[in-house]
């Protein structure tokens, strides 16, 4: 054996790299000296891609497949590297594996509440968090502007920066949507679609792309959520006073079962509610109403009509609200015609005065021909 051949020998013939672990983003091939052999074979995965660094220099890029490291399938190196010795000298060169599939269930949130303004609650403090999906587009521009020299990248090392970025898109669009907070959690993929656009174009610079984002999660402040908790007990509730009686009993159930409060306690503010309980319904009658309340004959007028008011809209400008005796007085002077848009509660949308039926009585009454003079 000559001493080529010995030497020959000493270098890698076989580069590759298999991943173990679940956050590998780059990975550098390790050799003594970086010394490889011109020649040796390169195995590329699915879902890599191979990095050659030439005496700090960026030099070919290499994707899935089995290559032979020889001149015509290096073209940057070999313009780089001069080769001697008939092709058979060893090179020294830092070969970076690059993970280019997803990393999936990456967490995002908000550290801090973002203030927005929303028309039904006024100014209000929301939180939200989600997952995302991040994966390497660029390999080359990834490791010139992430990884630089890192011989072991993992995500956690970029995960900080992501969150960031996503925070920062979040804030900016939730703010400026005006979208109510109730109507956010049926917007949820919409909002998402705009804020993969808007973190895009940053991530591009990083060689990163954003495949999927989730937002799992929009909540208030627990002030306005127990008041929310609230307005939705009394819509169920229907009626308050049996509403009432019901909330007395679970109170007189959960004081009588409380161990703290010691039995003879519970038991007495059970008995104390009880009564006070028993004597309403003594006084209200079997259900709850009063003897007059539970006669037909004394039940209770109904309330008088809500009167309309009414808005104007003229010139781009709204108007009022106006009451019907000022709309007629309007009417008679000339300030409102059949085509003057109006607009009451409980209106679907703007319309001409003379197509509103308590509108159009003002436009159809004329007033009796005035006396003769004599």
């Amino acid at each position: 054996m000559g001493i080529f051949d010995f030497l020959s020998g000493e270098f890698i013939d076989v580069i590759h790299w298999t991943d173990d672990t679940r956050d590998t983003m780059v990975w550098r091939f390790q050799r003594e000296g970086h010394e490889i052999k011109y020649g040796a074979k390169l195995t590329v995965r699915e879902g890599q891609a191979a990095v050659f660094v030439h005496e700090g220099q960026l030099a070919d890029v290499f994707t899935p497949g089995l290559y032979m490291l020889e001149t015509n399938n290096m073209p940057v190196m070999t313009t780089l590297q001069h080769w001697d010795h008939g092709f058979r000298s060893p090179f020294k060169s830092e070969i970076y594996f690059v993970n280019t599939t997803r990393f999936n269930d990456l967490k995002w949130g908000t550290k801090n509440p973002i203030m927005t303004r929303d028309p039904e609650f006024g100014p209000t403090r929301i939180r939200a968090y989600g997952t995302y999906t991040i994966r390497v587009k660029d390999p080359a521009r990834f490791l010139t502007e992430i990884v630089g020299t890192d011989g072991e990248f993992t995500m956690d090392e970029i995960s900080f920066q992501m969150r960031n970025i996503i925070v920062q898109e979040f804030s900016r669009i939730i703010a400026g949507s005006g979208i109510p907070v109730l109507d956010m959690a049926a917007n949820t993929a919409d909002l998402g679609k705009l804020i993969v656009a808007e973190v895009g174009p940053v991530l591009a610079g990083y060689g990163l792309e954003m495949p999927e984002f989730y937002i799992e999660n929009i909540s208030l402040p627990p002030a306005v959520e127990e008041a929310l908790d609230r307005r939705t007990s009394m819509g169920l509730a229907g009626d308050l006073g049996k509403f009432t009686r019901y909330s007395a009993a679970e109170a007189m159930s959960h004081a009588a079962n409380n161990p703290s409060g010691g039995g003879a306690m519970g038991a007495g503010l059970g008995m104390g509610m009880g009564m006070a309980m028993a004597n309403q319904m003594t006084r209200s009658g079997p259900w709850g109403a009063t003897p007059q309340q539970s006669d037909p004959a004394y039940a209770a007028p109904p309330p008088p009509p809500m009167e309309h008011v009414w808005h104007i809209a003229e010139n781009g400008q709204t108007k009022g609200p106006f009451s019907r005796a000022s709309m007629g007085r309007m009417a008679a002077e000339g300030g409102l015609s059949r085509e003057t848009h109006v607009w009451t509660a409980g209106q679907d949308g703007w319309k001409r005065a003379e197509d509103v039926a308590e509108l159009a009585q003002l436009f159809t009454v004329q007033p009796p021909p005035p006396p003769k003079g004599g």
